[in-house]
């Protein structure tokens, strides 16, 4: 049975063997390209007008096309690993790729807003169905926050595209807000399983630094909470009552990263890279909690931490250990990532300290972004479409 598990594996396109390859590939294109006609729009530079106008593509695109690809590329090939049973490969994969980039193309020209928003909508409910079947079928309980999770990002996309609709910015402002704090929670708890565990690996320690599941849990419940409150629109406006939970969340991943430490990270990019990520997950809720407090006058200043530090930091990290683990090859990353790395963060530094003040903060952001995610496809993408160097049939 196994062997014709293998041959049947073997027959299929090294490409579609696995969810990483399509989604890791698809999403980091994407990534790219989405952030340079965002930064032609801010010029002048680009007449069409997607559904709702490009700040509300923007907004749902980062999350929604970036984000969600990249999500649905780790978790639909992590499952395998947690449960033991097979996950989406061959054609089945396919259709769900085809899917993703029918709904990065409906946005130019856009569709009739009823068809963008099914396309959009069914790309999350088949991601959450293929998902949490398997979870349900193993009757793997620690994974079904993970299930939730996937499940209230739906609700947010519904949300967010129901304000499109409607041409409602304050509804599309919470729906993408709630999502982006949703995603921390998820970064929390996949964070909170991995980077301990490379660290030791990395570093070749005997051990791991300790689980602390009170900290996981405390994480995920102040993460929702946030997000609950940003989706019933609670935190649109400053609200000083609501400066003690972004601080509580800003302490508890300060303290996780405190439990995480170890000094030889900093010699081993694929370390350093997934530490200073989650930091900035830290510092966007202190950044949130200094705009509460009125300290902060910008909003979207630690929005962005998040978004681009945390998020883009985090996905480009896993992104390129992940890819070299699951195509068979040793987990040293191609020298140019040290530099891909170093220009996420100094991009989000220009976004986050430099935007405020100057335009120049917006396009020199967008200029790391972009190199950052033309030096993963430059040396990543010949790995994505061929075969694993081991003979694996993954």
């Amino acid at each position: 049975m196994q062997m014709l598990d293998r041959k049947a594996a073997l027959a299929i396109a090294p490409l579609w063997r696995l969810a990483f390859r399509p989604f890791f590939l698809g999403g980091a294109l994407f990534a790219l390209l989405a952030i340079a006609l965002w930064a032609m729009a801010l010029a002048g530079h680009v007449g069409v007008q997607p559904l709702g106008g490009l700040l509300a593509w923007h907004r749902h695109e980062m999350l929604f096309g970036f984000g969600l690809a990249i999500i649905a590329g780790f978790l639909l090939t992590a499952v395998q690993t947690w449960t033991g049973l097979p996950s989406l490969a061959g054609r089945p994969l396919l259709a769900l790729f085809l899917l993703w980039i029918v709904g990065r193309l409906a946005w130019f020209p856009p569709l009739p807003a009823v068809a963008l928003v099914a396309i959009e909508l069914a790309f999350v409910l088949v991601l959450l169905l293929a998902f949490a079947r398997l979870i349900y079928r193993a009757r793997q309980r620690h994974n079904a926050p993970i299930v939730l999770l996937l499940g209230l990002l739906a609700a947010c996309q519904a949300l967010t595209l129901l304000g499109l609709l409607h041409g409602d910015d304050a509804l599309q402002r919470r729906g993408v807000l709630a999502t982006l704090w949703l995603v921390a929670a998820l970064m929390g708890m996949i964070g909170g399983r991995v980077i301990p565990f490379f660290t030791q690996r990395g570093l070749g320690l005997s051990s791991q630094a300790p689980a602390r599941p009170w900290l996981m849990w405390s994480l995920l419940g102040g993460s929702l909470a946030i997000a609950g409150l940003t989706a019933a629109g609670f935190s649109l406006q400053p609200h000083v009552m609501l400066t003690p939970l972004f601080l509580l969340v800003a302490g508890l991943h300060g303290l996780r990263l405190w439990h995480w430490y170890r000094p030889g990270i900093w010699r081993v990019p694929l370390l350093w890279s997934l530490h200073l990520a989650y930091a900035w997950m830290a510092l966007a809720a202190l950044g949130m909690a200094l705009w509460h407090l009125g300290w902060l006058q910008q909003q979207s200043l630690a929005s962005h931490a998040l978004a681009v530090g945390a998020m883009g930091g985090l996905i480009l990290a896993m992104l390129a250990r992940v890819s070299l683990g699951h195509t068979g090859r040793a987990l040293t990353p191609p020298a140019a990532m040290t530099w891909a790395f170093v220009l996420l963060h100094l991009a989000t530094g220009c976004r986050v300290l430099l935007a405020g003040f100057t335009s120049y903060g917006l396009w020199l952001a967008a200029l790391g972004w972009c190199l950052a995610f033309a030096l993963f496809l430059r040396h990543y993408a010949p790995m994505l479409w061929a075969a694993r160097v081991d003979g694996h049939p993954g």
